[in-house]
């Protein structure tokens, strides 16, 4: 009777146990999970690495049973295609994610103030801002200032390129509100952020309910957000993240190695370096080593400049250029086809990437070094070839005329002697007698017969 009683007991402690931990998801219950905290460094512009490692990251910790997920931010924008994968990841992500802009003088400027609209929780350290999150047109153009209302009477119709950034303008506006409406903020100031380009301390974020507290450091973060509920993947959580530890998620290689070449000075230089090692290459058949490492930068460059904002008018101006100067190098134009070749390359090289992105133009003084390089090449050039147009002729008649020599026998005046005229030996005439070893000049040819006075 007692064994029958006591496995009953064990029963109804078991169905306790699963009843409670039922009831306590159902209420919100907290995601201690393995006991930490995963941290995201996102720092610097972003694009197509930056989103691969958040992406990445997020599915990682999510993997090792983190609670929640920090994601600090000082970037000041990038790319909208990456911003969007970013924003993605994170309503995809089965854990909380924290958005945290530090450390103190950091910012979440244009495509990071998207990412932290789209994030759980907002914090931001004191002295940090956020803001100016105005779309860029990849055409370079500037924005124009928007609204919704109607055109004066009597005005023109807006150009194609002013509807196209309207609409370009009120996308980014529609996301960004959806975003603050989604996590309960201030989506009033977001749509000034996206139109008017407004800009907020951390203590006015607070104070417009933009973020959810302002901490000092992780720790404080997450002090301030243990026992808020928050709402992930269709489910609501009451987050208990005091006293957590804090494990970093550095970048794999692969995203090192992306960050690297979507550089966009980097991705410059690459197709530069493949261009010139292809035509060294031609120049010098079988030298190998210029075509292969040619050959594998100008790929990697061009691996690049998909994931990269390209200007397409600029990167035919660049090739012109090359090519033009290429040109004046075999079929000198005394620096005509030159000159405007280096103008081609330099206008091409600024206008590669879209300069409006933030983090995304490629850096003018390399683009200065490159040309001052190619101008001091050319210059070389157009005086090599100015020397060689005024040279004297080294061969022919032309040349033996120019030689002198010293005569291998005595000679009688008007007799006939040997000379040596440059490793050669020559028969020779002169009309003066010399002794063998005299220097003669050479002033006339019969054949092979040399005419020859004293030098």
């Amino acid at each position: 009777m007692t064994r029958w009683i006591g496995m009953l007991a064990s029963a109804l402690l078991v169905v306790a146990f699963a009843v409670s931990t039922a009831a306590g998801q159902a209420a919100g219950g907290g995601v201690r999970t393995n006991g930490f905290v995963a941290r995201i460094e996102l720092s610097g512009p972003i694009g197509p690495a930056a989103a691969e490692y958040v992406d990445d990251t997020l599915n990682r910790a999510t993997r090792d049973g983190a609670a929640a997920i920090v994601l600090q931010l000082d970037t000041p924008g990038g790319l909208s295609d990456s911003m969007r994968q970013i924003i993605a990841s994170i309503l995809a992500a089965k854990r909380p994610v924290l958005g945290y802009v530090a450390p103190e003088g950091a910012r979440a400027a244009s495509a990071g103030t998207y990412i932290l609209y789209a994030c759980q929780i907002a914090a931001m350290a004191p002295a940090t801002h956020l803001g100016a999150a105005t779309p860029v047109q990849l055409g370079g153009e500037n924005p124009l200032p928007l609204g919704n209302a109607p055109a004066p009477a009597g005005s023109a119709a807006k150009p194609a390129s002013d509807a196209e950034q309207t609409k370009v303008i009120n996308d980014a506006i529609a996301s960004i509100r959806s975003l603050a409406q989604l996590n309960g903020r201030n989506a009033e100031w977001a749509e000034q952020a996206v139109r008017g380009a407004a800009t907020l301390t951390a203590d006015e974020a607070l104070q417009k309910h933009v973020i959810d507290f302002i901490a000092a450091d992780t720790d404080a973060l997450l002090a301030h957000a243990d026992g808020r509920r928050v709402r992930v993947a269709g489910s609501d959580f009451v987050l208990k993240t005091a006293g957590l530890p804090v494990r970093d998620y550095a970048p794999n290689w692969r995203t090192h190695f992306l960050g690297v070449i979507t550089n966009p000075t980097i991705a410059y230089m690459l197709l530069l370096a493949g261009v010139y090692g292809l035509v060294l290459e031609a120049f010098h058949p079988g030298a190998l080593f210029p075509g292969v490492a040619g050959a594998i930068c100008l790929l990697i460059g061009l691996y690049a400049l998909q994931l990269l904002p390209v200007n397409y008018a600029g990167l035919a101006l660049m090739v012109l250029g090359v090519g033009l100067m290429l040109t004046e190098a075999l079929v000198p134009s005394v620096g005509a086809i030159g000159i405007g070749g280096l103008v081609a390359f330099v206008i091409g090289s600024i206008m590669l990437f879209n300069t409006g992105v933030p983090g995304y133009a490629v850096n003018l003084g390399v683009i200065g070094g490159i040309a001052f390089s190619a101008a001091a090449l050319l210059t070389l050039l157009l005086r090599l070839v100015t020397r060689s147009r005024r040279a004297r002729p080294f061969n022919g008649d032309a040349q033996m005329l120019l030689a002198s020599g010293e005569l291998l026998q005595a000679v009688d005046a008007g007799g006939e002697s040997w000379v040596r005229i440059g490793g050669e030996q020559w028969r020779v005439r002169c009309e003066s007698a010399l002794p063998a070893g005299a220097r003669v000049r050479v002033v006339g040819r019969d054949g092979l017969l040399l005419r020859v006075t004293p030098a």
